[in-house]
């Protein structure tokens, strides 16, 4: 939970107790501790108050890479319409009910079992498909124009909206395919999900230096230089690591 009143952290945290399914793993009261906690625990649900510390919940979330379900807790009504368009799945004012806050939770607990249910039909259609490695030549196609390109020399897949960018070569065409998509048909061994915005080609990779706030900041054969979150650092180094 994120909360910068002490009575409001204890308040809700005694309202928890009668949810045995949750467990609280961790507490901070701003921005930063949120952060950080968030990143070391990776947590299915976050109860965030708006203005704490430092910033404000809103701000918390747009520097996560991983978004979990958010339920707000707030003593402010006038941010409810902004709340629900980054897909709160609740909005608490305080003091909380516990009335209301049973409804939010079971609002959690369906959003779990559909994403657990989804889960499982997205590994058992990835696992029927193969993966495309860097052997692999892909059809690229950009208005007019039309490339053939082996996988190999594709450098790293941009994110641009609902389309992403192909980089290969000299040339950067769009195509109509979201990041996360491409993310699961390329072979992790080769391709690795940098950040938000960019999926890399690993045999591309030149340099590796430490970056800020645990990060890392990678520089390609092309010398272009690609920022490695903190939370995909600690895939990238287990991956990379004998």
């Amino acid at each position: 939970m994120v909360e910068d009143e002490r009575l409001a952290r204890l308040e809700l945290r005694r309202l928890l107790t009668e949810h045995s399914e949750i467990e609280v793993v961790g507490e901070a009261t701003n921005t930063v501790e949120a952060l950080k906690i968030i990143h070391q625990t990776s947590p299915d649900l976050l109860f965030l108050d708006i203005h704490i510390a430092g910033g404000s919940g809103f701000e918390v979330l747009e520097q996560l890479d991983r978004v979990p379900l958010v339920i707000f807790t707030t003593a402010h009504s006038d941010y409810a319409l902004k709340a629900f368009e980054v897909n709160a799945l609740d909005y608490l004012l305080k003091p909380i009910d516990a009335g209301r806050l049973n409804e939010a939770l079971n609002r959690v607990y369906h959003s779990l079992e559909r994403a657990e249910i989804n889960s499982k039909l997205i590994d058992k259609q990835e696992n029927n498909e193969r993966k495309l490695t860097q052997n692999d030549q892909v059809f690229v196609k950009d208005g007019e124009h039309c490339w053939f390109v082996k996988l190999a020399e594709v450098r790293m897949f941009e994110s641009v909206g609902n389309y992403a960018r192909v980089h290969f070569s000299n040339q950067k065409p769009l195509i109509l395919k979201s990041l996360n998509s491409l993310e699961n048909k390329l072979d992790s061994s080769l391709f690795f999900r940098a950040n938000r915005q960019y999926i890399i080609n690993l045999q591309w990779v030149t340099l590796i230096e430490n970056w800020f706030s645990g990060g890392l900041k990678v520089t390609l054969k092309s010398n272009e230089i690609i920022e490695i979150s903190r939370r995909q650092a600690y895939k990238f180094k287990e991956k990379m690591s004998l």
